[in-house]
């Protein structure tokens, strides 16, 4: 799995909070702007965040490359519906089936197929059940089957690439949910990999972003809970 954020708007922090100031001030963009200070006019921002006043941050977009992650988990990121999705396309694209030496392909199968808390048991029924699909999908693409029609044998657990937009709400919105630790590992992972970069970039539009927990200041999923608070390993 590999999260990269290839584009966003240029320094998001500065950019919004000069936006911000245009609710706020008598003057228009083209005036207030020539008086504009870094020291001081950042705290309309930090403000308008802490106070929920959010739709001032819809003007900043983060553009990142998600590769290789399962459809089960693009279906999840993609429920997500304020934004902007192009995802390797299973009728262009032959899906590469792992080769018949499973363990020469054992990184792959780990780091796709199986969540890191399974029994070795687990581990090995999910792979013996997409080995089948994927012979099923090998056989069918050498018959002459295309691969927009093989593909109806494919699990879940392909692998593929996406590239997702979001502006700051959404992802904020975004990463209260699916950082919380009731996510399913894999999106939580590409959540967190994706805060982090965000937080990088625009350190005041991300400010106590992630699981909702934190925002709130107790647990919303009660007594479905992860029971711990918040979790310390975020930026």
């Amino acid at each position: 799995m590999k999260v990269a954020l290839i584009t966003h708007t240029p320094d998001p922090d500065r950019t919004v909070a000069q936006i911000t100031l245009t609710s706020m001030m008598k003057e228009s963009y083209s005036e207030y702007i020539e008086n504009w200070n870094d020291e001081t006019d950042f705290i309309h921002l930090e403000n308008a965040v802490k106070r929920g006043h959010e739709s001032v941050i819809e003007h900043a977009f983060f553009t990142f490359s998600i590769e290789g992650i399962s459809r089960a988990c693009a279906q999840q990121l993609t429920r997500h519906r304020i934004a902007s999705y192009t995802m390797q396309s299973q009728r262009y694209v032959d899906f590469e089936v792992p080769p018949d030496d499973v363990s020469a392909y054992d990184p792959f199968i780990r780091e796709m197929y199986v969540d890191p808390s399974f029994e070795e048991r687990e581990a090995d029924i999910i792979w013996e059940t997409v080995s089948i699909c994927f012979d099923a999908y090998k056989e069918l693409r050498e018959m002459g089957t295309s691969a927009e029609n093989a593909r109806f044998v494919l699990p879940n657990a392909c692998k593929t690439n996406i590239i997702v937009t979001m502006n700051a709400r959404e992802l904020r919105h975004f990463f209260s949910l699916r950082c919380c630790e009731r996510a399913q590992w894999e999106i939580r992972t590409v959540a967190d990999m994706m805060l982090w970069k965000c937080k990088e970039v625009a350190p005041i539009l991300f400010k106590g972003a992630g699981q909702r927990c934190i925002q709130l200041g107790y647990c919303p999923e009660g007594i479905e809970g992860c029971r711990r608070f918040y979790r310390r390993d975020l930026p």
